[in-house]
């Protein structure tokens, strides 16, 4: 899971993980976990998620304020009780999240709230939400809140409820769940609709701060570019503080309330999972039905939660390099899994040492790694990881190779496009949990672990840009 900016291969438009998206979140996101999810959600059955002895950021404590937990802030009041303004999702002709809101019949609104808790008769900044009603009013559940991870955009998850798409993000039981709840997506503050934070990153320096730097020289250059990213957000440094789940979750509690609802039930996977748990201990009597898929680890969640990844990538490597063992007639890297594992060392050893050149672009060791995180990440990127994958063995051995998919890609190294919500996702992990500001302690790191860690190791445990933030955590 590489919190940064995660590299990998140009995927079809459609389901382009965006910038910044968790490793295991591009991993299982639907199976048995999700079917089953579902099921007890349209059952009715009484599931919640009640996390035990949680470790900071995620054991969150009591709401800010004079209230408890359970209790309503009376200083929230004007917050619960503001009237919404409900209308069509799609903005304009280029619009495709809200046409796709739209054709299943949601609604928007966007929810006023507090930028800081502590002090809500401050700053106050907006929280886009949509909302498409249960269509059995006779045998209605409640309301269904759903984060679909990140953290990003999550105002379309209502769509994949409905649609209940076989194999992807939900269950076929779904359409059931849809039936019976008021399905409420949110974009967390700062993301996509919700007041967003952007701080200008090209895409081409936000690629760049991926890259893992397996020798010192490549440390030092990619702990220039997370700098230079942490530097571009200081017009944003009063935003910065309160960008962390725990503000997510206390936002999610005043939806709740404007909707009038004592209780809401929640349905979240892989970052999803994280905001879940928060609010259930932030506000553990406000909850109905709760289900975590795909969960993340509370306990090293944060900047530096990649560091736990390299065993479950490694794994993953392995599965497909069976597969491509099975199809070695095809693409050539190997009759049996080790000798497919092998090539892959080649391919790593040769850009560690500067000659993987695909046309004109070299390619540096970490965009290689970052490669074969995503490509074994789901079976279905396998086939498109055949002709990658040769193209850049022979590569390592030495042969004069152009690939225009690699190619197009590398490209993007030199984009000075802004990529949206890049940098409110940084902001919402640097507010999560303070990490070191010290550039040696991650270096170190790396060099401890790259005896069992050579291909993964470098990338999870990179330097990120919460090492130069301008703001520390507020919480």
């Amino acid at each position: 899971m590489n919190h940064t900016f995660e590299t990998a291969p140009p995927e079809p438009r459609s389901d382009r993980p965006r910038p910044g998206r968790s490793w295991p979140e591009r991993g299982r996101r639907a199976g048995l976990g999700t079917t089953v999810a579902v099921g007890l959600l349209a059952a009715g059955a009484a599931l919640s998620a009640q996390p035990a002895a949680l470790a900071s950021p995620v054991e969150a404590g009591p709401a800010p304020g004079p209230a408890s937990a359970n209790q309503p802030d009376t200083r929230l009041a004007r917050f619960h009780h503001q009237k919404l303004t409900w209308h069509k999702c799609t903005l304009d002709a280029k619009d495709d999240l809200g046409k796709s809101l739209d054709v299943v019949k949601a609604r928007c609104a966007e929810v006023t709230v507090p930028l800081d808790y502590t002090k809500p008769d401050g700053r106050t900044i907006k929280v886009a939400i949509s909302r498409r009603k249960a269509t059995d009013t006779a045998h209605r559940l409640g309301t269904l809140v759903v984060n679909s991870g990140g953290p990003g955009e999550s105002i379309s998850a209502v769509t994949w409820v409905v649609r209940g798409e076989p194999g992807f993000f939900v269950a076929p039981g779904a359409p059931e769940v849809a039936k019976r709840y008021d399905l409420v997506g949110m974009d967390p503050r700062f993301h996509n609709r919700s007041t967003p934070l952007e701080c200008g990153w090209p895409g081409g320096l936000a690629q760049r701060a991926s890259l893992a730097g397996v020798e010192r020289r490549t440390f030092d250059e990619t702990a220039a570019v997370q700098k230079d990213l942490a530097a571009r957000c200081a017009a944003q440094k009063d935003l910065l503080p309160h960008a962390s789940t725990r503000n997510i979750a206390r936002d999610m509690d005043v939806i709740r309330a404007v909707l009038g609802e004592p209780k809401i039930s929640y349905l979240g996977w892989s970052y999803g999972s994280i905001l879940g748990a928060v609010y259930t201990q932030l506000f553990p009597a406000r909850t109905d039905r709760v289900v975590i898929d795909s969960a993340l680890n509370p306990h090293t969640w944060g900047p530096t939660a990649n560091r736990d990844n390299t065993p479950a990538m490694d794994a993953a490597l392995k599965t497909w390099a069976a597969w491509a063992a099975g199809h070695d007639k095809q693409y050539h890297l190997g009759r049996t899994t080790a000798q497919v594992l092998a090539a892959t060392n080649r391919i790593r050893r040769a850009a560690e040492q500067g000659r993987l050149r695909i046309g004109k672009y070299q390619l540096p060791a970490g965009d290689v790694a970052s490669w074969l995180g995503s490509l074994a990440a789901r079976e279905r990127f396998f086939p498109q990881s055949g002709p990658i994958m040769q193209a850049l063995h022979d590569a390592a051995r030495g042969r004069k190779v152009t690939n225009p998919v690699i190619e197009q890609w590398l490209a993007g190294f030199s984009s000075q496009e802004v990529v949206p919500g890049a940098a409110a996702f940084q902001a919402t992990l640097c507010a999560d949990r303070a990490v070191s500001r010290d550039p040696e302690t991650y270096w170190q790191d790396i060099q401890t672990h790259r005896g069992d860690e050579p291909l993964f190791g470098p990338i999870n445990r990179m330097i990120s840009a919460c090492a130069f933030w301008p703001a520390e955590p507020a919480e």
